[in-house]
Formats: structure tokens, sequence, C-alpha cells
């Protein structure tokens, strides 16, 4: 099986990349999940972060960023107004609930969270959940059941606050297989695969079908942005060979579904700076 972990993290991307990938997985007669980024778009604040980490200035040189997210997204937050994310599409979201897909929490403020965590209150990390969850039902009606943390960010005190509304299961780290988080008491689906901008898109659709040869399950991280943006192709490419390879691909409640709670290991994660990323993620 592969599972397909679809992230939204920029108002680019709910507008432009969902829909694209809409078309895309109803082309192929296949369904993912959807982790919706719900409040404001700060992305031009990361500007900050091209001077401060050389490996992120990289990353958008690597994977031409203005290509990616458009010129537009680069001021949001501070240039021009932060626009609202999915609660500026409650039509798109609609559209995804339509489509059968499986549509799960990932953000508030993704860009906040992923530069500012580790800085960041105990009061202020309750507060953007709060918020978050809030938007979030209201777009859907319903309260989302797992949670993707913005660039696989998490700390003990984000775990704590997760235990608290009783997800059942997170996806919120880069490993090779599911665990049971040590603090939060929950499954963990976790993106095993590399993302298409951690790896040169040439080499991208070879290096990650080779992964499924060995008949295992597998969680591919996908970006609205990405794939549903500049790298569409490399993606159906990518999607065509699993299909051929007699890969089942779905979203990861599916997923979930099928493992042994009782047998899973319980584990506590670390941080880590992967291959092809700019900061650390939870592995």
């Amino acid at each position: 099986m592969l599972g397909l972990k679809i992230d939204v993290d920029t108002y680019w991307g709910m507008k432009n990349g969902v829909p694209s990938l809409l078309q895309t997985l109803k082309e192929f007669n296949i369904k993912g999940t959807f982790f919706l980024s719900i409040g404001p778009d700060n992305s031009g604040r990361a500007a900050l972060q091209l001077i401060k980490n050389p490996l992120f200035l990289k990353k958008m040189m690597r994977t031409n960023a203005a290509a990616l997210y458009g010129w537009k997204t680069a001021f949001y937050g501070t240039l021009l107004p932060a626009p609202m994310i999915a609660l500026s599409f409650p039509q798109i979201v609609k559209n995804i609930l339509a489509a059968g897909h499986e549509v799960q929490f990932h953000a508030w403020d993704h860009r906040r969270w992923q530069d500012e965590l580790p800085h960041k209150s105990e009061k202020w990390i309750r507060q953007w959940f709060v918020k978050g969850m809030s938007g979030f039902e209201k777009l859907t009606g319903y309260k989302p059941t797992a949670f993707g943390a913005p660039s696989w960010l998490i700390d003990d005190r984000v775990l704590s606050i997760i235990k608290e509304y009783q997800f059942e299961y997170l996806s919120c780290t880069r490993a090779k297989a599911p665990f049971i988080h040590e603090i939060a008491s929950v499954l963990e689906i976790p993106s095993d695969l590399p993302c298409f901008e951690e790896i040169e898109a040439q080499k991208g659709v070879a290096l990650i079908a080779d992964f499924l040869k060995d008949g295992q399950t597998h969680v591919l991280p996908v970006h609205a942005e990405v794939e549903g943006g500049i790298f569409q192709n490399q993606f159906k490419e990518l999607l065509l060979k699993a299909l051929s390879m007699g890969t089942e691909i779905v979203p990861l409640q599916e997923i979930k579904q099928k493992q042994d709670i009782q047998a899973l290991p319980k584990r506590k994660y670390k941080m880590e700076l992967l291959p092809g990323r700019h900061s650390a993620c939870a592995v």
C-alpha cells in the first residue's frame, strides 16, 4: 500500500494546487488524505530564513520557489496582508470531501509554527490549536481525527496538548514504520518516503518507485504547491509506476485501520536534519 499524505501549506497551494491534485487523483481513480492549513498565510516571513539559514536559500533555489509558490506568496504577512488559506476557499474544501478524500488538520499558522515553535509559549500553542480546530470544524462540519504537524516539527509540549484532543492518529514524523508516541500514547503513521522537492525531480520518480518494490506499506509526503504545481507531471509518472507494480494507493485512514495497535512499539521522537531539508524533522 502507498498512503498519500497531502499537505496544503499556502494560499497558492489551496487555490491552485488542490484543484490540480483533485483532477490528477480523479484521473487515476485514487484517494488521498489532505492535511489542511486553515488560517493565515504568513509565507513572507520566510524571508528571514533566507538570511539565517543557508540551507533554506539552497532549497528555494533548487525548487525554483518563484514558480513553485508565485511571487505574491513571498510577501504575504509582510508587505502584503496574510490571506486565510483553507478558510478562503470553503467550496474547495467541499470539493475535496465530495470526491471522497480524507481531510484532516495540518495547521492554523503554518509559517509561524515552522519558524518559531521552540520559542513560543505553551499558551500560544494551545491558542494555535483552538483557532485551527475551530476553523477546521467550521469548514468541514466535524472535528478532525488526525493531525500532521507543519514541517514535521513537534516537541514534548505539543504532544502533551495533542493527547488532550484524543486524535485517532498522528502523522508528525519521518520514520520507517508506524509506532505509538511515548508521550501522547497515540498511533503515528509516519512519512517514510522522501518529498519530491528534497531530491532532484528527474531522479525522484525512479528513486521513490524503487522503495515500493519491497511490497510493504509506505507513505509519500505530497505538497499541494509541488505535486499540484510544477512537479505534477513527475507525480503522475510516479502514480502510474506505482499502480503498474500492483501498489494500492490509499488515504492514511486505510493504513490506520490495518494496524495492530497492541503490537506496535512505543517510541520517543528525536529531531534530525534529513537530506534535502533545511531544518530538523521529528524522526
